[in-house]
């Protein structure tokens, strides 16, 4: 399993290395919801093809969607923070097959290395300032 993009890519190959051994392939349909707005989160995934779309609760009306992404972006940052709730939600635009992470066990990892946690938080960072900008346009 090769993944040089996004938050690997921003990772020594060795880091990278350890976090992508515990990736596993999953699929979504069109039209999935992948995540739900507050409920309690784990994990996140890699994109690896097709689109998903963010999208916070409006009471009465269809999601407003804030973002769409795809291939080689991150789908979830709230296991990282607690108290570990999605926010925003996300569905998918397309079919979707992605990478599957485990948000503990990576917590895990981190703790026993100050430089992992420094990569996988840089990344991050940079996701949600991004996301952030995306949300006021």
């Amino acid at each position: 399993m090769v993944i040089r993009t996004g938050v690997f890519g921003a990772m020594t190959r060795e880091h990278r290395e350890q976090f992508i051994s515990l990736a596993r392939e999953v699929s979504f349909a069109e039209g999935e919801r992948i995540l739900n707005e507050v409920d309690k989160t784990d994990r996140f995934w890699i994109i690896r093809t097709g689109t998903a779309t963010l999208g916070l609760h409006v009471p009465g009306r269809r999601a407003a969607v804030i973002g769409a992404f795809g291939a080689g972006r991150l789908l979830g940052w709230s296991w990282l923070v607690p108290p570990r709730y999605w926010n925003p939600g996300a569905e998918t635009g397309s079919p979707v097959s992605a990478y599957d992470l485990d948000g503990t066990t990576l917590r895990e990892m981190c703790a026993k290395d100050p430089r992992r946690t420094h990569e996988l938080c840089a990344y991050v960072s940079g996701v949600l300032a991004r996301r952030s900008r995306s949300a006021r346009v």
